[in-house]
Order: structure tokens, then sequence, then C-alpha cells
């Protein structure tokens, strides 16, 4: 993720301040635990002993001390869990808490920056720390077919508008299931207001919370992103530009809304067709069915779409309307 040297600084204190708030939670945590069971602090005091006294006997030769000190250690461990469990606390209670455990807050697993580190420089470089707000509300716990009906039919595939929902789903999580295995897009299209957007949210959520990276865009914005980064010459309108190529999900919504000319027509296509190249998962949302893509882009756009994407056309009366009736 290309990042100016300013911007990789910001995050980098993002991290430090974050390590140093996790070991504050953690000793004011311990010092509770401690009022609370006063054992407590003997325990970590002979931890502390024995340590000092087994290192000394290693030194004077006594091989068996290492082994001694982990049994002390796991004896003492063990009765901590114990107390603190009896005492109605976890038994992880004194333990550092992160916010990403796999790279323990410091945003790297083995010298390469983790997967939170480059969702992070997405947040900044975007400002799209908007969209994990969303997501919160917007999500597949969230996600109701009561605004689907069983008895709108679609003649042309015979199923009712809550059975189309239901297999868009379905389409949706095999998507996040096999992501990390199989390249896969996927094209959201019908009427306004029957979810499109919606579901594009739900896939953003769970990928996101596994550590994919993740940049959503409505069609105005990635084509503002795109001509910044063909017309400007300045360090972050570029770094900003190679990002939508190279993260593991770009998500496009309300593609068709923005003005359309050749500079946008041709900038989609390079997009669509770099991410495809180099197996990149995309996911558009528009109200465009396929003939009206074609007269407003090209053939050649239609022809990657209808090779490479996954097409779920939902249909129904506006989510939108209906809660407001509600």
């Amino acid at each position: 993720m290309p990042l100016t040297n300013s911007q990789y600084d910001e995050i980098i204190r993002a991290y430090d301040a974050r390590q140093l708030k996790n070991e504050h939670d953690r000793e004011e945590r311990t010092r509770y635990a401690y009022i609370k069971i006063p054992r407590l602090r003997e325990i970590d005091d002979a931890i502390a002993t024995c340590s000092v006294a087994q290192a000394k006997k290693l030194l004077d030769g006594d091989t068996m001390a290492l082994n001694t000190l982990k049994e002390q250690i796991a004896s003492y461990r063990s009765e901590k869990k114990d107390l603190l469990k009896k005492a109605g606390f976890s038994a992880d209670y004194l333990e550092t808490s992160y916010k990403c455990p796999d790279c323990k807050d410091t945003g790297f697993i083995d010298g390469k920056r983790c997967h939170c580190f480059t969702q992070a420089a997405i947040d900044l470089v975007y400002t799209q720390s908007n969209l994990k707000s969303i997501l919160l509300r917007e999500n597949f716990s969230t996600f109701s077919f009561d605004y689907y009906s069983d008895k709108d039919i679609n003649p042309a595939t015979g199923l009712s508008s809550l059975a189309t929902a239901k297999d868009a789903v379905a389409k949706c999580h095999d998507f996040i299931d096999h992501f990390d295995d199989t390249f896969s897009n996927l094209y959201f299209y019908g009427d306004t207001g029957i979810g499109k957007t919606f579901l594009s949210n739900c896939v953003a959520k769970e990928l996101m919370d596994h550590g994919h990276s993740v940049i959503y865009f409505t069609a105005f914005q990635l084509f503002d992103i795109l001509s910044k980064g063909v017309f400007a010459k300045d360090e972050e309108a570029i770094a900003a530009n190679e990002n939508i190529f190279t993260c593991d999900l770009l998500i496009i919504d309300d593609l068709g809304t923005e003005l359309t000319n050749s500079f946008t027509t041709s900038q989609l296509f390079l997009c669509l067709n770099e991410r495809i190249l180099h197996r990149k998962s995309t996911i558009i949302s528009t109200n465009l069915g396929l003939s009206q893509l074609t007269d407003l882009y090209s053939e050649r756009i239609l022809s990657r779409i209808m090779d490479n994407y996954v097409l779920i056309k939902l249909f129904g009366e506006d989510i939108r309307m209906q809660k407001r009736r509600r």
C-alpha cells in the first residue's frame, strides 16, 4: 500500500499510541485485581523471586533449573486463573488486550505489514473510517428477508422476490467462503432500494473482519480519484490511484450515476481489466441492466463482466418506502 512519508509516520504514531494505551489498560486491570484478590500480587512476587533463584542455579550449572522454573511458573499461572475465575473475572483478565491479536498492535508480522496496517493505510488515504460505522448497521446480522415478498414473481426466472434474495445471500456467502482460494467478482443490479448496496456492505464487513483490505467508492468518487491519478502529479494522488488496483476487494457503488464520457469509459475498462488480470476481486452495484451497461459504456466492459462476474439481479418493492410505511 503506497504511502507518503507523512502518512506512514501518522499510522506508526497511531500504533505507538495504541500500544501505550494497551499497557496502561493492563496495568489498571492488574491494580484492580490486586485489590479484589490480594493473593494475585503474592503470586506475581513469587514468580519473580523463583525466576531469579532458578536463574542463579542455572548459571551455577544446575541443568534441571530451567525445567523446575517452568513447572513452578505453570503452577502459579494455573492458580492465578483459578482465582480469577472464582472472583468472576475471565481467565485472561490480566493479559494485554489487543485490537489486532495477529500483530499484537505493532502493525507488523515477521517484518511485513499486517493486514490491519493495510486497512489503516486505506482508511487514511481515502478517509473511509465512516465505512466502518456503516458496516456496524449494515451486515448479515441486521439483514432481513422481511422486505422481500414470496408472492412477487419474476416471470423470467419463475422465482419470487424472497427466493431471489435468499439466492443472492447464498452467493455472497459462497464468495466470502472461497475468497482466498477462488477468484470471483459480483455484479448486483436491479431497481433502486432493493438491497444491492446493503449486500455489498455485508460482504465488505465479513472480509474486513477476516483481515482483507477493502476500498469502497461510489462511482463518482472512483472516477474522481482515477482522474487525479492521471492528471495530478503529486505523490498522494498517484499513491491513491495505485491502491485502487491493489486492494483485496474494490467496491464500486451506484455505477452509472456518474457523468459518463470517453474518459470514464476508458478508466472503468482499465480498472476492471487490470484487477481481473491480477486476480483482485471487485463488487459492482448498479441500477443498470446488461443492455443499458453496453449503451452507457462499451461492449468490451460488458464482455469482461459477463465472463468474470457472478450476476445477481434483485427485484421487489423499494425497501426504504416499506420502512417509511412501517
